[in-house]
């Protein structure tokens, strides 16, 4: 057992921390059967017959071995277990690109949920909901099959992210967001302060009731979608995101506060990130040093709408198209939520790849995020380069 930081060890939040080396499928269940049993059991998040809704990640339609999505090994364990606690299951995730059953076809869970006959939950349409103890957002349109069972389990996987940094527990459930309600919230919300407090309000409405993250193999670089397999073999599971995402941030060697997510999620109350009492194996075990993930003290997480236009132009990250990569699908063109959009084309036939209009672009990264041929990164120009080696 571990601790981090000074607090009261009664009152601090617990993180199980579990190696788990390959996604064969006996090794994961009992991997997830050790992390669960450190936390008392399924049984302790479930009463018998309770409708639990499965929120993996689902990002975007792709094979596991993409490692985009939550691999169907965990979501196989996870589900087994909270069965045999005597669940009634549904699953279900709004990519930011195309169907949900198509992703979770492509992602693999479609087929582990048809053989432990869980279904498919409606993620496709929502309802308006009122949530008034919200400190920047007091009503949310939910996913009808978020929003219709008892209690939600989130599967969140480990991945860097060109806005939040990291991509973890807390930035899971903005896929209970339905489809093209997520854009609007990039446009209504620009700054990633804001936006932050908009995910953190989200986790305050909906209460997962545990998070199990699938750190098995995760994604640096150019994620959350075009990133690097980077293997960890960690699974992580606690009741609280916010100390979730911080153990994630430790085990990279990513400074927390700098994730501003975990930032507002302390000052909200969902959760703590000083305070961790850590079970099962010795967390030191998994750093590295080497995770490829922005350390950089001035990045888009300090609040780039409060900054001049001359900063923002020299000084902030931006997108970038790689050309040679480019196969002109317009997939940027379609998810920049702006209007006019920050990336067109600039020519009727697309011979060339779309062009940012930089004075437009909001710094939201949906296009970075989306890209089907990662052609799409994120570049610091010169001046921020400059200023970050200070």
């Amino acid at each position: 057992m571990t601790r981090a930081g000074d607090g009261d060890s009664v009152n601090a939040s617990i993180v199980a921390v579990i190696r788990c080396s390959s996604y064969d499928p006996v090794e994961v269940q009992e991997a997830v059967n050790r992390g669960l049993d450190l936390l008392g059991g399924a049984k302790v998040f479930v009463h018998q017959g309770e409708h639990i809704l499965l929120k993996p990640n689902l990002l975007i339609g792709g094979t596991p071995e993409r490692v985009v999505t939550t691999h169907p090994s965990v979501f196989q364990a996870v589900a087994t277990a909270f069965q045999t606690a005597g669940a009634k299951l549904s699953y279900g995730d709004s990519p930011g690109f195309g169907k949900p059953q198509t992703a979770a076809q492509r992602a693999g869970l479609l087929k582990v949920a048809w053989e432990l006959g869980i279904e498919l939950a409606d993620f496709t349409h929502g309802e308006s909901v009122s949530f008034p103890e919200g400190r920047q957002n007091k009503q949310f349109t939910i996913a009808r099959g978020a929003l219709s069972a008892d209690g939600i389990v989130s599967l969140p996987k480990l991945k860097t992210h060109g806005l939040t940094r990291i991509t973890g527990a807390i930035k899971n459930q903005f896929g209970c967001i339905p489809g093209p309600l997520k854009a609007e919230f990039h446009a209504r919300l620009p700054r990633v302060d804001l936006f932050s407090q908009m995910l953190v309000d989200l986790n305050r409405f909906l209460k997962p009731r545990l998070f199990i993250m699938d750190g098995i193999v995760a994604m640096e670089g150019n994620g959350p979608r075009n990133g690097t397999a980077c293997p960890m073999n960690i699974l992580l599971f606690s009741r609280d995101p916010v100390a979730l995402d911080a153990t994630v941030c430790r085990l990279i060697e990513l400074e927390p506060k700098r994730v501003l997510p975990i930032q507002y999620g302390v000052e909200f109350g969902l959760g703590a990130y000083e305070n961790i009492e850590y079970l099962g194996d010795p967390i030191e075990s998994f750093v590295n040093k080497a995770f490829v993930v922005n350390r950089s003290p001035l990045s888009t997480t300090d609040e780039p709408g409060r900054v001049s236009r001359m900063a923002r132009r020299f000084v902030i990250p931006k997108p970038f198209i790689r050309a040679a990569k480019c196969t002109k699908c317009g997939t940027c063109v379609s998810v920049c939520p702006v209007d006019p959009k920050a990336v067109e084309f600039r020519d009727a036939g697309r011979v060339n790849p779309p062009v940012h209009d930089y004075q437009l672009c909001i710094r939201c990264y949906c296009c970075q995020e989306l890209c089907p041929e990662g052609a799409i990164e994120v570049a610091t120009p010169l001046l921020g380069r400059l200023l970050h080696r200070r």
